[in-house]
């Protein structure tokens, strides 16, 4: 089954699929994909590289001097916030953190929502966190969907190489504006990576569990047993038109 053209739909509609997709590949990688000893975990919160969200929704500290804490927004004469729809599903998305024994997390999928890129402070933000995977020796495979925007318009994989390192990475084939990125992060750094396009059947992914050492990740296979379950109101609008004008059919 081709890869779908998720700009068709809402982020709203992507999310439901990234979600059911990244629970998919998790079961896939529990039933004897991964080696003894390796688990995957969905949205594990790595310590110390990104904050505590249990301590962000808790009440916080107590006041000093027995003073009672505001619940109510601050009386001010100017308030603004921002965060789009996309934004908020991205922040939402479930990742797959791979952990060995004891709970040392030695690898991270990653399947980029749109959200992740649909602003400046959005890519910065994406950058910098698989950035300290990376630096911390955490390995990543990285599934982006949807096509380069001004803010990554050679694609994202070249956003966070060009961060990295100076060395220049090879040009991704015009017909080709997707992605799929697998970085070995071990003493040399290292990626491979897939460029795809609508219609294309995604590969097989290499996911280090150290360096050189690895597990082929079946995306296709996943991909299909997700779409399989997606609502059929999404699915119609995510296949591209028939002949007939009508949407596919599976």
């Amino acid at each position: 089954m081709p890869i779908h053209d998720w700009t068709r739909i809402s982020s709203g509609g992507f999310h439901d699929f990234h979600q059911d997709w990244t629970i998919e590949i998790r079961r896939t990688l529990n039933r004897g994909l991964l080696p003894p000893g390796y688990s995957a975990v969905t949205d594990l919160r790595v310590n110390g590289w990104e904050p505590d969200v249990v301590a962000i929704h808790s009440s916080g500290p107590p006041a000093p001097g027995g003073l009672a804490v505001a619940l109510a927004p601050p009386r001010t004469r100017q308030v603004a916030r921002v965060e789009t729809d996309s934004a908020a599903y991205a922040r939402k998305a479930n990742r797959i953190a791979i952990q060995h024994e004891f709970g040392h997390v030695v690898a991270i999928i990653e399947i980029v929502s749109p959200g992740n890129k649909d602003s400046s402070n959005a890519i910065r933000s994406f950058k910098a966190k698989v950035i300290e995977f990376l630096q911390n020796g955490v390995n990543l495979l990285m599934i982006d969907l949807f096509p380069p925007t001004a803010r990554d318009p050679d694609g994202i994989h070249q956003v966070i190489w060009g961060e990295l390192t100076d060395e220049p990475f090879e040009a991704r084939p015009t017909d080709k504006p997707l992605t799929v990125a697998s970085y070995n992060a071990g003493d040399y750094l290292t990626a491979y990576v897939d460029p795809v396009a609508v219609g294309d059947l995604l590969p097989d992914a290499p996911l280090f569990l150290a360096p050189g050492w690895y597990i082929n990740v079946p995306l296709e296979r996943t991909y299909q047993m997700s779409w399989a379950e997606t609502p059929q109101l999404i699915r119609d609008r995510v296949e591209p038109p028939s002949e007939t004008g009508q949407p596919a059919q599976p």
